[in-house]
């Protein structure tokens, strides 16, 4: 059973903005720690660098976590669920090619947060790329591979 029985409904009767910036989390199927495997962290960065060099979004700071992922952007293009729609599958696709095995990589759906421009988009940052030393994942932050922060 899905930690997100209703996952598939979370954008339902919602829009997104352009020039808005979201905070995004996705969560793997079943919790599975994919990304433990830094290498296929590394695959999921490359299509958030996708988004951000196809003008689709602008990445401010992301974390990919064993078994999910915040991203903090300001979305230009498009919309969030076509962005996350593209990550997620693109992502999937290419990890299930590293992996040599077809499976469902991402639960349905996905959490965001719209964030107010009075809000401070660094500590939002500092707290998304903090996840790891709280999670206990490391004792440094430098030690972890999968972050990034524009002003870091």
């Amino acid at each position: 059973m899905s930690s997100t029985p209703h996952g598939h409904r979370l954008r339902s009767g919602r829009h997104s903005e352009q020039g808005r910036v979201y905070l995004l989390t996705a969560v793997t199927h079943e919790r599975t720690p994919v990304f433990k495997d830094w290498r296929m962290g590394r695959l999921l960065v490359h299509e958030f660098r996708k988004a951000h060099d196809s003008g689709k979004a602008t990445s401010i700071a992301w974390v990919v976590m064993p078994d999910h992922f915040h991203w903090l952007l300001e979305l230009h293009n498009g919309d969030l669920p076509k962005l996350m729609q593209t990550t997620k599958a693109r992502s999937a696709r290419a990890i299930n090619l590293q992996r040599g095995q077809p499976e469902r990589l991402w639960q349905k759906g996905y959490f965001d947060r719209a964030l107010r421009r009075e809000e401070d988009l660094k500590a939002a940052a500092r707290y998304i790329i903090a996840n790891p030393l709280r999670a206990g994942l490391v004792d440094h932050i430098g030690d972890y591979p999968l972050w990034d922060a524009t002003w870091l």
